[in-house]
């Protein structure tokens, strides 16, 4: 597989009331396996619509999106919903766990959804979460963990079924700076060690230096 996602002249508008906004105007990119690529741009050049496009977490697109090969932009939902469980995993800048589960449950949880059976899910969990520094805090509900705890259970969440393909929205910009780039840090090494490829968008300089190549978004195109 030469690439694990090829997007091709990607085009999204909004109408409000007599007003058409385009946000995304012809978008093209590519992110080859393994390769951790930077989606930089300021607040509003369409960073989330793009990452939520190739995500196929909603519909009124225009363009095609490739996935490990295979053309996603047009699938039926019953197929859409099989690329994201068994081809991408999600980070957002708040972690979504479930308040009612522990951390490992929440890890658990995706496993499960795709049919691995309980015990082999709890191990890869475990595993996860002690790369991340969690050994010690697997039954903490959310509540009961720091900031930065949260985030961490939520890449392990992300990379609990092996995906091709990480996408990362603001991953880091819930939390304060030194905390933001000590999870960061781990959420490249943890990507890599997967041999995972991730699309991480972020408005922070610093953060995009960090990865393998920088694409900037701006006025709804790659420059």
């Amino acid at each position: 597989m030469s690439e694990v996602l090829r997007v091709d002249g990607l085009k999204r508008t909004f109408v409000q009331g007599d007003a058409r906004i385009e946000v995304l105007r012809g978008v093209d990119l590519a992110v080859t396996p393994g390769e951790i690529v930077a989606l930089l741009g300021p607040s509003g050049s369409g960073k989330s619509t793009l990452l939520q496009a190739v995500g196929l977490l909603e519909g009124g697109f225009e363009g095609s999106i490739q996935i490990a090969g295979e053309e996603a932009a047009s699938l039926k939902d019953v197929d859409r919903t099989r690329v994201r469980r068994d081809t991408l995993g999600f980070v957002y800048q708040f972690h979504h766990l479930l308040p009612d589960f522990n951390a490992l449950e929440n890890v658990i949880l995706p496993q499960l959804v795709r049919g691995v059976s309980r015990a082999d899910a709890a191990e890869r969990g475990k595993s996860l979460l002690g790369a991340l520094g969690l050994a010690e805090r697997l039954t903490h509900r959310p509540s009961k963990l720091s900031g930065g705890e949260q985030q961490r259970v939520a890449v392990a969440r992300a990379l609990a079924n092996r995906p091709a393909l990480v996408l990362a929205d603001e991953p880091t910009g819930n939390l304060d700076e030194a905390t933001a780039d000590v999870v960061f840090a781990e959420f490249l090494r943890l990507v890599r060690d997967e041999g995972s490829a991730a699309l991480v968008a972020t408005h922070n300089e610093r953060i995009a230096a960090k990865m393998d190549r920088v694409l900037r978004l701006h006025e709804g195109k790659i420059e």
